[in-house]
């Protein structure tokens, strides 16, 4: 008897374990997106930082396909009116007006993020800072845009296909931002503002609010939140938005429960010791956002949390998919990808 007992007890807690774990990884409820005309993640390839030729993924690992792609990137930016065929350098560098234009010209969506400047202006751009776009170590934040305007992504000798800037040697001085602008044809971090208007409409955005530090929240990062959606309220166009802190996801399904959200994530690192991240990777703060979909690097889409999150109605998007290979494996668990360095091929896309 007290056998039976010992073993009820097991299957109650296991049982409340479940409970509280779906609970904690449920998305947004049906009746939620229903009632406030939530939008699906539109069904199309996005762009990571637009179509570009200098930035993120390309690293020789994937230089097979990067090659296509790259050119592509130049020929679909040179037919919306940025550079042309006499620029030796790159013409459409991650997160730039090029880059953006250029994936518009090639019917592709547009993954982007989004940073505040020094003087509280919203800027795309990844990082924190701008070594590896732009060859100088100072941080967005510590920046203006006025100065932002005068520092050129992938500077020379930066080449088409290039992954990172070389560091710009400021002989041993603290870097300074040039008086003038530089000569000839360059991009520069643009503001949130000017993408909207280059895009117009034309392809889906996917807009990801960026944080120093996704553990912890401040008026900066209210900020950025208020100024960011401000400018989305006024673009007459398809987006939804994603974020890695928790809280900013969170400040959508407060403040605007009619835009479709996103909680990024990605697995728990091995000797990882910042709790709040294994968390985070484990979905285990989708109670408070309680997004809509997830979107989740490639490699982990067949992970328990995803599988969960997947089945209790969240739309799966996979980052970043930079190789048919890659996509070959991850296609089968993801709903929508995030895409570079090499091109789709819309018949063999399986979603």
């Amino acid at each position: 008897m007290a056998g039976n007992t010992h073993l009820t007890r097991l299957l109650f807690g296991a049982a409340a374990v479940t409970g509280a774990a779906a609970w904690a990884l449920a998305p947004r409820s049906f009746n939620d997106k229903r009632n406030n005309f939530v939008p699906v993640v539109p069904h199309v390839w996005y762009a990571h930082r637009g179509l570009h030729d200098a930035g993120s993924g390309l690293t020789a690992r994937y230089a097979a396909e990067s090659g296509e792609y790259v050119a592509l990137a130049r020929r679909m930016a040179m037919q919306a009116g940025y550079g042309s065929p006499l620029v030796a350098g790159p013409i459409a560098p991650e997160n730039s007006l090029a880059a953006f234009a250029a994936a518009c010209e090639a019917g592709y969506g547009i993954e982007l993020d989004v940073q505040l400047t020094r003087d509280g202006k919203v800027v795309v751009v990844h990082d924190g800072d701008l070594l590896r776009v732009a060859g100088d170590p100072r941080r967005i934040e510590d920046l203006t845009y006025d100065e932002l305007t005068r520092i050129p992504l992938f500077p020379a000798p930066a080449a088409p296909g290039d992954a990172a800037a070389a560091r710009i040697d400021f002989a041993g001085a603290a870097p300074v931002t040039p008086s003038e602008a530089p000569e000839g044809y360059y991009q520069h971090v643009p503001l949130f503002a000017d993408v909207l208007r280059v895009v117009n409409g034309r392809v889906p955005l996917i807009v990801e609010y960026k944080f120093t530090d996704n553990a912890v929240w401040s008026e900066r990062d209210e900020a950025l939140m208020q100024r960011g959606d401000e400018l989305l309220r006024r673009y007459d166009g398809q987006y939804v938005i994603e974020s890695f802190h928790p809280a900013a996801v969170q400040w959508y399904r407060q403040h605007r429960p009619e835009v479709c959200r996103g909680q990024l994530a990605e697995p728990p690192q091995p000797g990882r010791s910042d709790w709040k991240g294994w968390i985070a990777g484990l979905l285990g703060f989708d109670w408070l956002s309680r997004p809509d979909f997830v979107a989740y690097d490639w490699q982990g889409g067949d992970l328990p949390q995803m599988r969960a999150a997947r089945a209790m109605g969240a739309t799966a998007v996979s980052w970043t998919i930079r190789s048919r290979a890659e996509l070959e494996v991850s296609d089968r668990w993801f709903d929508r990808h995030i895409f570079e360095a090499f091109i789709p091929d819309f018949k063999n896309h399986s979603s």
